[in-house]
């Protein structure tokens, strides 16, 4: 069946909740108004006491999902744009990440945060940032972001039922994009990349919403381009990233987040220390907040022209 990418998450929550009597949603507004962007429509009225609005406070909604996940329960939590994450930054970081370590392996945090992530929507600095090199950094935490409605779906299963905290960005700008999605329950596998279009003069190694702009010039250029989704940014699957680079000794890397510090110079790195010796250039967005002129913003991400030029060059 045809879905969009928030139905396709609307649709994994409830197999979720059907199937799992452990897990639970919780978050600002996901009752009775459906979520901040509509993904938990309609779950409240089939299951009142497993779909609980909170407060305005996304370190105490943090603090207590990692609690009730530390006592069997597997809840997912949902941050209405991915900035917020820096308000729950403690108990994700130094408490969610560690607990599994800090007990010799005793305890575990089964939690699934949602976060709502990056530009596109003309939300402004404070609701459009692509935070996910930061928490790739951080050990004991799974980082995914999902490309489509079908991983969209898949990627939430598998982190429902993975027993560590893993955090799931969501690019909204991705939301309305609609592709075939299973009714079933289903997996997409953490830590797998995907080869999304077979090529070989150049491989595209693209995260979140940036597949969809590859996939765009891939039809347009002349150039054979072999398409890459990581899926999960940590652990990533350099196994995967690295075939595909040597089959083309070409790479170039696109992220919707800043390039400096960022996850596209850590796939840079490991690619190179995994034997890759061909040409690479990474594109991420400019190194500065966020505008929420539309006409600023969309300029701030590469562009179709900024990547067809990369393109070339390493060519």
């Amino acid at each position: 069946m045809i879905k969009t990418y928030l139905e396709a998450v609307n649709d994994g929550l409830r197999q979720v909740l059907s199937a799992i009597p452990e897990a639970y949603i919780l978050g600002e507004d996901v009752g009775t108004y459906g979520g901040g962007f509509g993904a938990t429509k309609d779950l409240i009225a089939d299951f009142p006491d497993r779909v609980l609005d909170t407060p305005i406070s996304e370190a105490a909604i943090t603090g207590v999902a990692t609690g009730s996940a530390l006592l069997g329960k597997r809840p997912i939590l949902e941050i209405q744009f991915s900035d917020f994450l820096t308000v729950a930054v403690d108990q994700i970081v130094n408490e969610a990440a560690k607990l599994h370590f800090l007990s010799n392996g005793k305890q575990s945090v089964p939690m699934v945060i949602r976060a709502a992530s990056g530009s596109g929507t003309g939300a402004g600095a404070q609701h459009s940032q692509s935070l996910e090199n930061w928490f790739a950094h951080i050990p004991g935490l799974i980082v995914a972001m999902p490309s489509n409605a079908y991983d969209a779906k898949g990627v939430l299963i598998a982190a429902v039922k993975n027993d560590n905290p893993v955090l799931i960005f969501e690019p909204k700008s991705l939301y309305k994009v609609r592709s075939e999605v299973p009714d079933g329950l289903y997996a997409v596998p953490l830590a797998q990349a995907k080869v999304v279009r077979s090529g070989d003069d150049v491989t595209v190694i693209a995260l979140g919403r940036m597949v969809e702009l590859a996939k765009t010039i891939a039809e347009k250029c002349d150039v054979s381009l072999e398409i890459v989704d990581p899926i999960t940014i940590s652990p990533l699957d350099i196994d995967t990233l690295a075939a595909s680079a040597k089959k083309t000794g070409k790479v170039v890397i696109l992220t919707e987040a800043v390039a400096r510090s960022g996850i596209s110079g850590e796939i840079l790195a490991q690619l190179i220390e995994a034997g890759f010796t061909g040409k690479i250039k990474r594109l991420g967005a400019k190194f500065m907040p966020v505008s929420a002129a539309e006409t600023v913003e969309f300029d701030q991400i590469p562009t179709e022209a900024e990547v067809l030029a990369a393109i070339s060059e390493v060519m």
